[in-house]
């Protein structure tokens, strides 16, 4: 499934992929300034989050609550990481085992981590003002790049 998108359209589009999703874990691909954070941003907002969704670059993972104060999801960013066991010293393995909504932002640095059963966005920016999302749901680990 493929989404083209203007940032106006974008609470349409989260919702359209909120849909769609057979798993709730998102992996999010995309080179630097694609809008995996502005996406997930209208993601949250869409799942009932409210506006306060921002990038957890330094603190490596943010929470989110519904407006009535109930968990929503967790946000990773893991482009500063090092290694993968930087991750699981974070308590990957705990986060994913919880049934709320997980975003992930530089995936492809925990690869083996990677849960099978997961969402996987590659975001890819076609100009200035429009990007292209495609999605693939996975039941084994598998990483692939966009095919576009």
């Amino acid at each position: 499934m493929e989404f083209r998108f203007s940032e106006a359209q974008l609470p349409g589009i989260a919702q359209k992929i909120i849909a769609s999703c057979p798993a709730k874990i998102l992996c999010l691909f995309g080179e630097m300034g694609s809008g995996k954070t502005t996406l997930i941003k209208a993601l949250v907002k869409a799942l009932g989050g409210g506006e306060g969704a921002n990038s957890p670059t330094f603190g490596l993972v943010n929470e989110y609550h519904t407006v009535d104060g109930a968990l929503l999801a967790y946000h990773f960013d893991f482009y500063r990481i090092e290694d993968e066991s930087e991750a699981l010293d974070l308590g990957l393995e705990d986060y994913l085992s919880q049934d709320v909504w997980i975003f992930m932002e530089w995936p492809e640095k925990v690869a083996s981590l990677l849960p099978g059963d997961r969402v996987e966005l590659y975001i890819r920016v076609v100009d200035k003002m429009t990007r292209e999302v495609k999605i693939d749901s996975f039941r084994a680990h598998k990483i692939t790049g966009f095919a576009g």
